[in-house]
């Protein structure tokens, strides 16, 4: 009861106050991959993240070795980690996030386990063009948050000191990672509702590439934010499902129509496959 009580303390504490947690850094060990180290960030908000060969396997379905991938809004890394791991050392993985602060355990966890990923971590949104926003989050410890152009927005109240930068995709690829577009197979994209928007930033992208697309129907989105969101994927010729968890066992169900993506009500994993 006394670690209840702590631990609820700490939390209002994380809600309320701004601070800096640190990382620490956790060994899982995996059947097929041995020994993965992974930081996880000790704000009492966040879960442990713990890395498991299921989810390695999962990406493994859509990711060979020496794949270039991109992680849009990686967070701590908890699925650039496993991406990389089917991309191995020899392949690319990239991560965005502009969120500074969860940014900084990222970067621990692109420089673990070089011998088996190569991870390469950008702390930049990704949008239409170039261009600085303001990063917001409803919770002090910016455990969580988006960027918006206006210091006023519905993500919350507390507001980084600094301006993070917006770029293009498929430019900012141009300029720094041309020689492995040939080699690009898969992007994922979780931007708490914005999934869209940035679909539609790297239609150009997709339709030169063809890589299999992750992303979030997210649960608060009214119906033709959802709608819309199937209409950008599959206007670029790409067969959507839903799928129960990043687990390689886990169920699919195709949406066979735009109507199918309202069939959930909460935030649910969608993956599309170039037909």
């Amino acid at each position: 009861m006394i670690n209840y009580f702590k631990e609820s303390f700490r939390r209002k504490q994380a809600r309320r106050y701004t601070r800096e947690y640190p990382a620490t850094v956790n060994n899982y060990e995996l059947e097929k991959d041995g020994t993965v180290r992974f930081a996880n960030w000790d704000n009492p908000l966040v879960p442990e993240i713990k890395i498991n060969q299921a989810a390695v396997d999962f990406y493994r379905k859509y990711i060979s070795k020496g794949d270039m991938v991109i992680d849009i809004g990686t967070n701590i890394g908890d699925t650039t980690v496993p991406m990389a791991l089917a991309a191995g050392s020899g392949g690319l993985t990239i991560g965005f996030d502009p969120n500074p602060v969860v940014f900084k355990i990222l970067e621990i966890n692109a420089s673990l386990n070089r011998e088996k990923t190569n991870i390469v971590p950008y702390r930049y949104a990704i949008t239409t063009r170039q261009e600085e926003f303001y990063f917001i989050s409803s919770e002090a410890s910016f455990s969580n948050g988006a960027i918006s152009q206006t210091r006023e927005s519905n993500h919350g109240r507390f507001i980084y000191p600094e301006k993070v930068r917006g770029v293009n995709l498929m430019e900012f690829l141009n300029e720094n990672h041309a020689s492995w577009l040939p080699r690009l197979s898969f992007i994922k994209v979780d931007a708490e509702g914005y999934d869209k928007e940035i679909i539609k930033s790297i239609s150009p992208l997709i339709e030169k590439y063809r890589p299999v697309l992750v992303t979030e129907s997210f649960g608060d989105s009214p119906a033709g934010e959802k709608h819309e969101l199937y209409d950008v994927i599959h206007r670029n010729r790409y067969r959507i499902f839903y799928f129960s968890d990043f687990d390689v066992e886990a169920g699919t169900t195709e949406l066979k129509s735009r109507d199918d993506i309202l069939r959930w009500k909460e935030t649910v994993n969608l993956v599309s496959i170039p037909e």
